[in-house]
């Protein structure tokens, strides 16, 4: 798969295209609709398939200080569209200056001159160009104008999390913060996952007997809320059952929040430097101080155990 950061990356004669745009962050159960749509019809067309997206998240540049958590980093995004069989991903530098595009221009320069779209998918609520100007109405309208066809597909899907609200980002982002993974597992499709850094500690886990990665979490990742969770820990490609940790560690009195994985009967781990991926599958307790450190070791150990049960039970479902 292509992956293209900016419009000067897309390569001299490039053929027509069906296209999709939107920040898809998280790559969810309705973002895949609508994607899987655009593939299946590039490749009834016989043409490629593009999803352009951005960076940063529009909101950071239209409202400094708004960015939301994010569910995945770009690099985890274009990874699951490969996986949806996208042809090329389109990273577009989402600065001020590119903020003040009208919706005519945004299509003309983006979607005519450079990816000479033959066909355009959205759901139906899809804004862009100044100040979200342009919708799906205006995009279908252009298209006589500049030969290319727009379709608008409903990208909604609703199950238990949320309490049966259309799945959506927002939701997600909403069910992490709360510590529902479960939930969250649902409208994405399989568990979050955080990315980072494996860095230096104060190495107390080590000391009781339970060593753990510290991971340095990527800028705007979106964090379950503190506890402790069962899933796993994934290092060059090996998924590594573990129990995870969320919070600043209440016992030593921290102040640092920090996302800590154990990986389960798992010794002489050397991990530090390398970059690391943590999938949360479920929630097992909140987070706790402990009247003493042997009170504290005795739910540990009841923590890897009920976590071990339930990476078990969800690889035997």
């Amino acid at each position: 798969m292509h992956c293209w950061r900016g419009l000067e990356d897309i390569p001299e004669g490039w053929g027509r295209s069906v296209v999709t745009i939107g920040s898809y962050d998280g790559v969810h159960r309705g973002h895949q609709l609508i994607i899987g749509r655009a593939v299946e019809r590039a490749r009834e067309l016989g043409v490629a398939s593009v999803v352009v997206t951005f960076d940063p998240h529009p909101s950071e540049v239209v409202r400094p200080g708004t960015h939301p958590p994010l569910l995945a980093p770009h690099q985890r995004r274009a990874e699951l569209m490969a996986g949806l069989g996208v042809d090329a991903v389109l990273i577009l530098p989402f600065t001020a200056e590119f903020s003040q595009l009208s919706p005519a221009d945004f299509i003309v320069k983006v979607l005519v001159d450079k990816l000479h779209a033959k066909l355009v998918i959205e759901g139906p609520n899809f804004r862009f160009g100044h100040r979200a100007a342009g919708n799906v109405t205006f995009l279908a309208e252009l298209g006589s104008t500049y030969d290319y066809l727009t379709e608008v597909i409903d990208l909604y899907v609703s199950g238990d999390a949320g309490g049966g609200e259309p799945f959506s980002s927002t939701l997600t982002r909403r069910l992490i913060a709360e510590g529902d993974v479960e939930g969250a597992a649902e409208i994405l499709g399989r568990p979050h996952r955080v990315e980072g850094v494996v860095v230096r500690g104060a190495q107390r886990g080590r000391e009781l007997g339970f060593p753990t990665a510290n991971v340095e979490t990527l800028p705007h990742t979106a964090i379950p809320a503190d506890g402790v969770y069962a899933g796993w820990l994934t290092v060059n490609g090996e998924a590594m059952p573990a129990a995870i940790s969320v919070g600043t560690n209440p016992q030593f009195d921290g102040t640092e929040r920090t996302v800590e994985a154990y990986a389960i009967d798992r010794v002489g781990l050397d991990l530090y430097g390398l970059h690391v991926a943590v999938d949360f599958l479920a929630y097992v307790r909140g987070m706790l101080k402990f009247d003493s450190i042997d009170d504290l070791l005795v739910a540990m150990a009841a923590d890897v155990k009920r976590s071990s049960e339930l990476i078990a039970a969800y690889d035997r479902a």
